[in-house]
């Protein structure tokens, strides 16, 4: 698999970069890993000395509390760069797993550090990259507080839904997220029958459906309306 065609493919939906830039990244050593599901990348407390990006599969960030419960932060698509941060971090605050298998491509910071240094615009794409995951959660924050159920997870499936639409991981109308209905309440504060029940309205709606780690997409603009969402914070030059 082609490590560093994805990373150019996601870090070119926000960042112009030249063709010296690509040759950059291109030139990068990438050392390739096969998660199990559940399987940690990274723990709460590590000091990492590489970062990854996700080629298959689907990794998500979550914070551990002392009772063992989890509460799921984002969740990361083939594209995407979920430990960006750790660069400029010396320990992780957060833990990233894989939510079914994954393979995922690290790239060591020194090395990282190096193509910042001698290619600047690579560097301000990978910056680029962990201000829109803060604008994620800062939208999050807000979903999570401010939004009534039902527009809380349709908030949250407009967002993977246009974020994987952007990678060309959408196919007719349909994304494959292998989300666990446990995972879905640990990310929006829900207990499982609130999700069921959320569930079931939205599905009442005709907007969207989500059944066994499918979402399908039956009307875009009703859920977007029904979620208040503005992908205007995911700063993607593709907008559909």
């Amino acid at each position: 698999m082609d490590a560093a065609r994805i990373v150019t493919n996601k870090l070119r939906e926000h960042s112009r970069l030249s063709n010296e830039d690509l040759a950059e990244i291109r030139g990068l050593s990438f050392s390739l890993r096969e998660l199990a599901d559940h399987e940690d990348l990274i723990r709460q407390g590590d000091e990492p000395d590489r970062s990854v990006v996700v080629l298959s599969g689907w990794v998500a960030r979550y914070h551990l509390l002392p009772s063992g419960a989890r509460q799921y932060l984002s969740f990361h698509m083939p594209g995407d760069w979920p430990d960006a941060q750790a660069l400029f971090l010396e320990r992780m605050d957060h833990a990233v797993c894989a939510i079914g298998p994954a393979l995922v491509a690290s790239i060591a910071h020194k090395e990282l550090i190096r193509a910042m240094t001698r290619r600047p615009a690579v560097g301000f794409a990978i910056w680029r990259e962990t201000l829109i995951d803060a604008a994620i959660f800062r939208e999050a924050i807000t979903n999570n507080s401010a939004r009534a159920k039902p527009a809380r997870m349709a908030h949250l499936f407009c967002e993977l839904f246009y974020r994987a639409r952007a990678l060309g991981h959408v196919h007719d109308e349909t994304l494959q997220l292998p989300v666990s209905l446990i995972q879905l309440g640990e990310a929006l504060g829900m207990a499982i029958a609130t999700v069921n029940r959320t569930l079931v309205e939205l599905r009442a709606s005709r907007a969207v459906d989500f059944r066994s780690g499918t979402l399908r997409m039956q009307n875009w603009p009703r859920l977007c309306a029904i979620g208040e969402f503005d992908a205007g914070y995911l700063h993607l030059k593709k907008q559909r």
